[in-house]
């Protein structure tokens, strides 16, 4: 079985909206469900669960009901940071499914991930155990030491620039939760770093441009474009 657990925990306190940045409407429809759309659309997702924050889970059926996503099944508890709300909902996923399931793991502020970028997910996952969506870094990377100035730069050839979804076996994600908060692991920024600060090597797929996480207003206007863009018939 194929599972899409969307991370909506977050209060998003960066985008200074009253409400979280996951329930703001954008063009009559709230960003979460676009998100939710992309999975129900997929034709290998057999499952959607969210973890969601705390006070939002009955508005979050409501909408599911409303925009007919039937394969949302189950809603768990968000946690004090992301790594912990990951854990809550792969612990959830745990009771009721196999361990060699495969979970991807998605932020529910990237709406506009494609049908490509998730089956290229499941693929790179059944193929090497996990699957971290991936695009190249195209700038000149520098580094700093305070933050405001820089001696030294980094090759960007060495370097990816992270997404979701990110794909796992259910069993092996749950049993390096399990593994990282016996280590005093507990605020690890993504999957994907908590893969590598586990010792575990972890494996690319296909991300994209487009494939923006809404965290700042500059973001919902981009969002917007998209949303509205065509591509010029004459572009390969």
């Amino acid at each position: 079985m194929n599972i899409a657990l969307l991370i909506a925990g977050g209060s998003g306190a960066r985008m200074k909206q009253d409400i979280p940045k996951q329930f703001l409407t954008v063009n009559e429809k709230p960003v979460i469900v676009y998100t939710l759309e992309a999975f129900q659309r997929h034709p290998r997702i057999d499952e959607i669960a969210v973890v969601c924050i705390e006070g939002w889970e009955q508005i979050l059926w409501a909408y599911a009901k409303q925009f007919n996503i039937t394969k949302l099944k189950n809603i768990f508890a968000g946690g004090e940071n992301g790594q912990s709300s990951i854990r809550n909902g792969i612990f959830g996923l745990e009771k009721e499914h196999s361990h060699d399931d495969i979970v991807l793991i998605h932020d529910a502020i990237r709406p506009m991930v494609s049908e490509d970028i998730i089956s290229d997910c499941l693929v790179k996952t059944e193929q090497f155990g996990n699957a971290i969506t991936v695009i190249p870094c195209a700038e000149a990377m520098l580094e700093t030491k305070d933050g405001e100035s820089s001696v030294s730069s980094y090759p960007r050839s060495e370097l990816k620039r992270t997404q979701t979804p990110q794909g796992f076996k259910l069993g092996e994600l749950a049993d390096i939760h399990r593994e990282a908060l016996e280590n005093g692991i507990t605020d690890s920024v993504a999957s994907c770093t908590l893969m590598v600060e586990m010792g575990r090597k972890v494996f690319f797929s296909m991300g994209s441009e487009k494939n923006i996480k809404l965290t700042t207003v500059e973001d919902i206007d981009i969002f917007k474009a998209l949303l509205a863009a065509r591509r010029s018939e004459w572009l390969k």
